[in-house]
C-alpha cells in the first residue's frame, strides 16, 4: 500500500519521459530536409525539359523557319509561338522574352521586312517567310549601320530592349516612318527601354534615316 509520502498517492502513476523539445525538431528538420529532396524536381535545363517533353505530346510536327538566311528545322508542337522557337529551339537568344504579351517590344523581328512581336505569333504561321533577328543584322563583321548608329549614340544601357529597337528602328526607316523626331517617337513607341535612352535611341534612328 502506498504511503502518504509515495509519488503514486499524490500524483498517480508518473508519464513516461519524452523526448526534449530541441530532439523532436532535429528529427521534424532532418525528415523536411529529405522530404524536400525527394520532391524536387531534377536540375535539367529549359531545353532538355522542353525535349523530353514534345517527346510526349502528341501533334509535334517538323517545322521549318528560314530564319537569317538559313533554313532551320524545328521539332515543335503547333502552339509554340515564334519568341520560344527562336530562342529555345534554335537557341537564338538576342530576341528577348520582355512582357511576353506584345507589350515591350523587346521579341520584335522582322518577317518579310515587317517587324512584329515574335510572343504572339505561332512559328508555324512563318515556314516559308523570311525571318531576322538580331543575331542575322550584320555582315559577317561589318555592321549594320543602325547598329553603328546605336554604338556612336550610346542608344542603350543596360542593353535588354536594345536587340528589338534596333530591329524596330530598322523597320521604321523603312517604312518612312523616322522623317521628324516626333513621328520617329511615335512609330518607336511600341518598343519600351525602362533605362530612358529615349532621346539616344530617337537620335540612332533619325541618323540613319537621314543616310537613306
Amino acid at each position: 500500500m502506498a504511503t502518504a509520502s509515495s509519488p503514486e498517492s499524490l500524483d498517480g502513476p508518473q508519464p513516461t519521459p519524452r523526448p526534449e523539445d530541441g530532439t523532436r525538431r532535429s528529427f521534424m528538420k532532418q525528415a523536411g530536409g529529405i522530404l524536400g529532396l525527394a520532391l524536387a524536381p531534377p536540375i535539367v535545363s529549359q531545353a532538355e525539359r522542353l525535349a523530353a517533353y514534345s517527346k510526349t505530346v502528341e501533334g509535334v510536327s517538323t517545322l521549318r523557319l528560314n530564319v537569317n538566311g538559313a533554313v532551320r528545322t524545328v521539332q515543335a508542337e503547333p502552339r509554340v509561338t515564334l519568341l520560344d522557337a527562336l530562342r529555345e529551339y534554335l537557341d537564338l537568344t538576342g530576341t528577348k522574352k520582355g512582357c511576353d504579351h506584345g507589350q515591350c517590344g523587346a521579341c520584335t523581328v522582322l518577317v518579310d521586312g515587317k517587324r512584329i512581336n515574335s510572343c504572339l505569333t505561332l512559328a508555324v504561321m512563318h515556314q516559308g517567310k523570311q525571318i531576322t533577328t538580331i543575331e542575322g543584322l550584320a555582315q559577317g563583321d561589318k555592321l549594320h549601320p543602325m547598329q553603328e548608329a546605336f554604338l556612336k549614340h550610346d542608344g542603350f544601357q543596360c542593353g535588354y530592349c536594345t536587340p528589338g529597337q534596333i530591329l524596330s528602328g530598322v523597320a521604321c526607316v523603312q517604312e518612312g516612318h523616322a522623317t521628324t523626331d516626333e513621328q520617329c517617337r511615335e512609330w518607336m513607341s511600341g518598343n519600351l527601354c525602362r533605362c530612358g535612352a529615349y532621346p539616344n535611341i530617337v537620335a540612332a534612328v533619325r541618323e540613319v534615316a537621314g543616310k537613306s
